[in-house]
């Protein structure tokens, strides 16, 4: 009998220690294990985290609970591995837990069972504690209180604690096979939505027109749902192609913050793949639902052009061409050269670039922006910034001819007019198609490429210059 007994006492604590083992395998790892945090940011709206963290697992089969991902997660993108032990462990089965808690949730893991209702006892100024038996929770609580049904009732709901299969935060889940006792260093990389960053620049220009101090800014914007603390930053410039999906997005409010304000430029620029990397040269948190500004770049006695450019139009050699305004407007640009010798030389990621000039105050104004798209070393960039108020053309077909049904012989007069107090040089760009020639020109003109020419015109202060041409055109 006492054999039968220890034999007995025996397999009772076997089959605890089992079951404990059981329970002891669903691990939990959570933000404060994380040891390094790396967020690579693209222009088109997606990040790629690396998150790393020293995890302890029991060796064999197991559950592991990843905490504090984010919210806007890609689960289809993840991939783990153990950096210092990774033969010993792999992943069987992965599912992103993003059913999170609320209200609702938890009162329906309490139907049929007691919950507490705090209520205010306004007559005697106290609170006062109800049990209650939760019968329903649906389109409202119903409760048992004293062998009555109530349909709803006013009071704090109290309950014991949140159920385990419910979770506050986005949780990656992993059935993993481990062959070790030791600590892992696990790294879980995945793309999320909603991170982004974006360029802008800040120009502003001399008294002469003849340079400009040029600022450029990074502006990280993290709707992600999650927070990266001491996250090492890489801004990825470049066109990177992506299938189209549709994606729910949520409507946030954001903080805003501004970092170093004209602070030196803080991003190592290097080449890669067919891209171009920013990496800050700090560790910086990004906080969820907060726009942050960094500084990409300063450029100080950036050597600069300004432009006075007419363009036509295509349309207009092979008709008659009538106008009731035959003004047209002369546009201003602003152009340089990005080269080291220029004191730029970096690529320029794509951004709006806004231009400023001092007045005779000393007060700065806004004189216009442009889009500049990226921009290698040692290329040019040209920004349109406005309309010149005292530089006028005007445009008049002075002749037309059919020649034959497909060739086009037509003259035109194109007035420049410069009001400004200094001689001004205007180019007249004329965009062509076709078989063209042109015939006859009172001003010398340049071949820019097979469908266009230019023409160069001084025109003195205070007076005008008329551009004749002739011109043929065969279709």
């Amino acid at each position: 009998m006492k054999i039968k007994l220890l034999i007995m006492f025996f397999v009772i604590a076997l089959f605890s220690s089992i079951v404990e083992a059981g329970e002891g395998e669903v691990s939990k790892s959570t933000i404060d294990d994380q040891v390094g945090v790396e967020v690579a940011v693209y222009n088109n709206n997606i990040g790629l985290i690396k998150d790393t963290r020293k995890i302890m697992l029991p060796s064999g089969e197991g559950e592991l609970r990843f905490m504090g991902v984010a919210s806007q997660i890609m689960p289809v993108t993840v991939h783990v591995e153990s950096l210092n032990y990774p033969k010993d462990f792999s992943v069987v089965e992965q599912n992103y837990e993003y059913d999170l808690i609320n209200a609702d949730k938890l009162l329906d893991k309490y139907v049929g069972k007691k919950v507490k209702i705090i209520i205010w006892n306004e007559y005697q100024d106290r609170k006062e504690t109800v049990e209650a038996v939760l019968l329903s929770n649906n389109n409202g609580q119903i409760y048992k209180i004293n062998n009555e049904i109530f349909v709803g009732h006013p009071g704090i709901k109290v309950l014991p604690e949140i159920p385990e299969d419910l979770i506050a935060r986005p949780t990656l889940t992993w059935l993993y096979n481990n062959n070790t006792t030791k600590e892992h260093n696990l790294e879980v990389s995945y793309l999320t939505n909603n991170i982004s960053w974006k360029a802008d620049y800040v120009v502003v220009l001399n008294k002469e027109d003849t340079s400009a101090n040029i600022s450029g800014w990074v502006t990280l914007d993290n709707k992600s749902g999650a927070t990266y603390r001491n996250a090492r930053l890489k801004l990825i410039a470049g066109d990177v192609n992506r299938v189209k999906e549709v994606y729910r997005n949520k409507a946030v409010m954001m903080d805003y913050k501004m970092e170093s304000a004209r602070a030196a430029p803080q991003f190592k620029e290097k080449p890669f793949f067919e891209y171009h990397i920013y990496d800050l040269q700090r560790k910086t948190t990004i906080k969820d639902k907060q726009t942050k500004q960094v500084s990409l770049l300063e450029a100080v006695g950036t050597k600069i052009q300004k432009e006075f450019i007419v363009k036509g139009s295509q349309g207009i050699f092979t008709r008659q061409y009538r106008s009731n305004n035959p003004k047209q407007p002369v546009n201003v640009y602003i152009k340089f050269i990005n080269t080291e010798d220029n004191n730029l030389g970096i690529p320029i990621p794509e951004g709006i670039m806004r231009l400023y000039k001092m007045d005779g105050e000393k007060s700065l104004l806004f004189i216009g922006e442009d889009r500049v798209e990226h921009t290698p070393v040692d290329e040019e960039i040209s920004l349109k910034i406005g309309q010149a108020f005292d530089i006028l053309a005007e445009r008049i077909q002075t002749d037309y001819k059919l020649k034959t049904s497909r060739l086009h012989e037509s003259e035109w007069e194109i007035t420049l007019k410069n009001h400004k107090k200094e001689d001004v040089m205007v180019s007249i760009i004329e965009p062509l198609f076709g078989n063209w020639s042109v015939i006859d020109s009172s001003h010398p003109y340049t071949k820019k490429n097979a469908f266009t020419i230019k023409f160069d015109v001084n025109v003195p202060k205070d007076d005008e210059v008329k551009v004749k041409y002739r011109l043929r055109v065969g279709l």
